[in-house]
């Protein structure tokens, strides 16, 4: 397959990404009237534009993959509604004492919480801390507990919510397109799929992460993060693949599209700013030694 054919972009048309990216807005829950716009649009748009790049290097149908796109754009979906000050002051305080935020770190340190009651529990456990920080532990502030540590909940109820939307839209959504988009907080749902979905998936959290790593407004917004690092994100992909959520065969794709310049606009988007000499000194030194 040559370089152009795999280069990040979108399969769907202008008008389907636009009706996609529409459903991340969210009525605001105590002001009627009022919608929040979906704040990861961007992030989710070039996602999907990666994701097509990666899977079609690694010769996935281009059919499914027109699919496929279409569960990277609404990857996010789980957190329409996403009040950015809130979030940001809960996760960064979560951050900065050590507090597991993903379900399965969570149940991993605190054995005793059921499936998928993570955010009852974080709740419960640090209800008191939280509002001494001056947050108050309202419906609304669960609901952004629950973007993270029960995401599959809410990205569930979401689902139901715009499924009429996307049967208007011609759109069949199929059981594989939700577990590939759980897999980076649930990836034992994937575990009885083909291994075809399992490869989307994995394709999906490595350019979801490498987005979320270079990503200047969401890192600032999210966890008062100063400073975007490319090789802080390809340390976190190895990482993944230790845990073996992340073949290396995957990640190898990733880092040999991102070396050839595939991903540099995007890259650059992300970051807010054109790539300085010394990231790309870096992102091509990603190709394989040979």
């Amino acid at each position: 397959m040559n370089a152009l054919s795999i280069r990040p972009r979108l399969l769907l048309s202008q008008a389907l990404t636009s009706s996609l990216l529409k459903l991340y807005d969210y009525p605001h829950p105590t002001k009627p009237q009022k919608i929040i716009k979906g704040y990861d649009k961007a992030h989710a748009l070039r996602t999907a534009k990666m994701c097509v790049a990666v899977a079609l290097s690694l010769g996935h149908d281009l059919d499914r993959v027109r699919h496929y796109q279409i569960a990277c754009v609404l990857h996010d979906l789980g957190r329409a509604g996403l009040d950015q000050p809130l979030f940001g002051k809960i996760w960064s305080w979560a951050k900065m004492h050590g507090i597991p935020t993903r379900p399965a770190e969570w149940r991993a340190k605190h054995t005793s919480t059921p499936y998928g009651k993570e955010t009852e529990a974080f709740v419960r456990k640090y209800r008191s801390q939280l509002e001494d920080e001056g947050i108050a532990i309202n419906k609304w502030a669960c609901e952004q507990i629950e973007m993270r540590l029960g995401y599959a909940r809410r990205m569930k109820r979401m689902l139901r919510v715009i499924k009429p939307q996307l049967r208007h839209l011609n759109i069949s959504w199929h059981r594989w397109m939700e577990h590939v988009i759980l897999y980076y907080y649930y990836p034992e749902l994937i575990s009885r799929e083909q291994p075809w979905v399992h490869e989307l998936g994995e394709i999906l959290v490595a350019c979801e992460q490498l987005e979320a790593y270079s990503n200047r407004q969401r890192g600032q917004d999210y966890y008062t993060r100063t400073q975007e690092s490319f090789e802080d994100a390809f340390c976190y992909l190895n990482s993944l693949i230790r845990k073996k959520q992340l073949s290396r065969k995957v990640v190898e794709a990733v880092r040999s599209l991102t070396a050839t310049g595939q991903f540099d606009s995007i890259l650059a988007a992300a970051k807010g700013s054109a790539l300085t000499q010394k990231d790309i000194q870096f992102l091509r030194s990603l190709a394989p030694s040979r």
